[in-house]
């Protein structure tokens, strides 16, 4: 599309020249010798050869061209086929509840990091679990087939698909009356969106987009639960950040798309009577964590001898962040869906004012990038090679703080694990899970 375009563009002068052209006989006379002239000296045979062979010109060009390079983010649409008895079983199988409260929960993003955390929590109580993924790349694929290993082991099917699919999600909601949505699906990062802003749109806005569309068709609409950011506070001074702050000056594309579902939760909350609830999550780390964040390469960095860098502000300002360990988040997360109400909305038509929350979850306790840093060279018995350096503007910003009070109030959410013990958590997991990759590429 963009070559086409680019030929376009390249033939505008001509075609503006020939638009010009008055085709009304006798109102126009042209200079005998001009180029025009001659242009109309050629026969209709040599117009129409000339026409063929640039017809011509403009498919080899299409054919030769090297072809465009895809999407690294995301597998296509298509690539994972879906459908058929056997397939329609898994998912009614993994659907199944035991509890007495009858949830059924469609789980996107459960490949993830916290939702394959959420649906291991989910199905340990009895709810019935459906995720969904697409397994993209943004980081090492092996984590997330890991996560899906465990989870089907405990009985949670993973369609891999992409939420953009709006036949695949139809057909989900045909088969299973999902009471509930968890939707954790979304193109993390926030120095990535400067690489690749397109992946952000696509899954952050039109997939949410979808999402919501299949919901507020269907004949009983989900109540839905979904993950917001608190890179959504952007560039506010307020401390610590509370759900009343503004939130209108994001600091990178990540946090904008984030805001921007929350605006697009309260339109479908206002027309459709959807029931949706909100969870800015605070830089949450733990097993089976995300390789982009710094708990993580940190960790890899210095047991590989590598030097890592420390960010510090323009004025050597110290970087801090409001670590949140993943059980902690878990309970925050499950909190939110026992207590969401149901949607009002049926097909399509709002019957009545539905409810829509936001709540922060995070620990409350801001840690300086330096002391994490300690604390990881303590835990791998490791002198780290640090180097500082100015932050640069990549859409990170100093510090995040949560004000938890309202979380605290209605989810009765109570983080309890401190960074050290959630880093030695973490860091016991790490050296088995890489020993164990390490033996298994040994054999």
């Amino acid at each position: 599309m963009v070559k086409l375009q680019m030929t376009m563009t390249q033939l505008k002068p001509i075609l503006s020249h020939l638009d010009a052209i008055r085709s009304t006989p006798g109102k126009f006379k042209a200079d005998k010798y001009s180029p025009l002239f001659r242009f109309r000296l050629l026969s209709v045979p040599k117009l129409t050869l000339w026409s063929i062979l640039f017809l011509i010109l403009i498919l080899l060009f299409f054919l030769f061209s090297p072809p465009t390079t895809p999407n690294p983010s995301r597998r296509a649409l298509q690539t994972t086929s879906w459908g058929g008895s056997t397939w329609e079983h898994r998912v009614r199988i993994s659907a199944r509840t035991v509890s007495k409260t009858r949830r059924t929960v469609l789980v996107t993003g459960a490949a993830g990091f916290v939702g394959f955390h959420v649906s291991a929590a989910l199905k340990r109580r009895g709810d019935g679990v459906v995720g969904l993924d697409n397994f993209n790349a943004y980081y090492d694929i092996g984590l997330k087939e890991g996560r899906k290993a465990l989870l089907e082991k405990s009985g949670v099917f993973i369609v891999e698909g992409d939420i953009n699919d709006g036949a695949l999600l139809r057909k989900l909601f045909d088969i299973v009356a999902f009471t509930h949505v968890m939707h954790l699906a979304a193109q993390a990062g926030v120095r990535y969106a400067m690489q690749n802003p397109s992946s952000y749109i696509h899954s952050n806005i039109a997939g949410f987009v979808n999402l919501l569309e299949v919901c507020k068709s269907a004949t009983i609409q989900p109540a839905i639960i979904w993950a917001s950011s608190s890179s959504v506070y952007g560039l506010n001074s307020e401390v610590p950040f509370s759900e009343k702050d503004r939130t209108d000056q994001p600091a990178s594309l990540y946090a904008a798309t984030k805001k921007a579902d929350e605006g697009i939760a309260h339109a479908y909350n206002h027309i459709y009577g959807l029931s949706i609830t909100g969870l800015r999550f605070f830089t949450v780390y733990g097993p089976w964590g995300r390789p982009d964040m710094a708990y993580f390469f940190f960790t890899r960095d210095i047991l590989k001898g590598k030097p890592i860098m420390i960010y510090e502000g323009s004025d050597h300002g110290t970087v801090a962040r409001d670590f949140t360990y993943i059980d902690d988040v878990v309970k925050g997360c499950l909190r939110a869906l026992d207590t969401a109400k149901k949607s009002t909305g049926s097909g399509g038509k709002r019957k009545g004012s539905a409810q829509l929350r936001i709540y922060n979850l995070g620990n409350t306790s801001p840690v300086p990038v330096s002391e994490l840093v300690s604390k990881l060279e303590k835990l791998l018995k490791v002198k780290a090679k640090k180097k500082v350096v100015t932050m640069p503007r990549n859409g990170d910003v100093m510090y995040t703080h949560a004000n938890i009070s309202l979380a605290q109030k209605e989810l009765g959410y109570k983080p309890t694990t401190d960074l050290e013990t959630g880093l030695k958590k973490f860091v016991k997991w790490y050296l088995k899970y890489y020993d164990s990759k390490k033996k298994k590429s040994a054999w």
